[in-house]
């Protein structure tokens, strides 16, 4: 355990940012996971609309470094391919 108290405050500090990191990480993942499931049904319409609410979202996630910026562009440029080819 922390002995001083800069350590404890950091302990604290870090079980916060934990927390909330984890928050922030499992909306993201919830969005991405609707994106999907818009697909699996072969709802286009859907796909799309979800897709537009889960992009802001990884970009901002990468934006505060949760995920990497390379993460984020490959999450979005596979589920774009995905909604384009269920159009053909």
């Amino acid at each position: 355990m922390a002995n001083t108290p800069q350590a404890r405050k950091r302990a604290l500090q870090n079980n916060i940012r934990r927390d909330r990191n984890h928050g922030h990480r499992s909306r993201m993942r919830t969005e991405v996971k609707k994106v999907i499931k818009a697909l699996r049904r072969g709802d286009r319409e859907g796909a799309q609309a979800a897709y537009k609410s889960a992009v802001p979202l990884v970009d901002r996630m990468a934006g505060k470094g949760l995920i990497h910026k390379n993460r984020a562009a490959r999450y979005k440029s596979r589920l774009n391919k995905r909604i384009h080819e269920l159009n053909a």
